[in-house]
């Protein structure tokens, strides 16, 4: 996980998301899953995370949008723009309805975590205030950031672009924590790229 600043509400959204869902949810208190209004938002909250997901760092082709505060356990949240996370798939699924359990991808700050050379694995660092660092175990084990071949695959794929010849900077857009590593690790054996 990265920091993310939070994504500026769309202009359109209370109009056609916000007003609308809340009197869905008053008509329909005891429904299953509430009426999906947000997905129309999807592109411009994977604009403001700058496509990559909130959770895994890294860019993804596709991605869905996670309640931060799940529709189960916060009703009122469900059309709230500020409860939106842009998400990997298979990761806001992991998380299901563990809310405040997890780190919110907006409180997280810098250094908080790296990624480990050569296994992958990510971990939390120091940087992390300990008041938190109970919570940020516990999300890399939720959400399966630490070393799940699924993630591992992930950051496998953008290291082996790096070693083709991806520019580092083109790879600390698309995948911070592995550009990190890399730098770190240079520096420690003297390369400079």
């Amino acid at each position: 996980m990265i920091p993310v600043t939070p994504v500026q509400e769309p202009d359109d959204f209370e109009v056609k998301c916000g007003k609308p869902g809340r009197e869905w949810l008053a008509k329909h208190p005891h429904a299953k899953r509430p009426r999906d209004l947000w997905s129309q938002f999807r592109h411009q909250l994977a604009d403001g995370f700058e496509n990559r997901c909130g959770y895994g760092a890294m860019r993804i082709p596709s991605g869905s949008i996670d309640h931060y505060l799940s529709w189960k356990k916060h009703p009122e949240l469900t059309y709230a723009w500020g409860n939106y996370r842009f998400a990997d798939g298979w990761l806001n699924q992991s998380k299901q309805a563990a809310d405040e359990r997890v780190l919110d991808p907006y409180e997280v700050g810098e250094g908080w975590f790296e990624i480990l050379l050569p296994s992958l694995q990510l971990v939390v660092t120091d940087k992390v205030p300990a008041a938190l660092r109970a919570r940020a175990e516990y999300t890399l084990k939720r959400l399966h950031l630490r070393d799940d071949e699924r993630v591992i695959r992930q950051r496998r794929a953008w290291l082996e672009l790096y070693e083709k010849g991806m520019p580092l900077e083109l790879l600390a857009e698309t995948a911070p924590l592995i550009a990190a590593a890399i730098s770190k690790r240079d520096l420690a054996l003297g390369k400079r790229k």
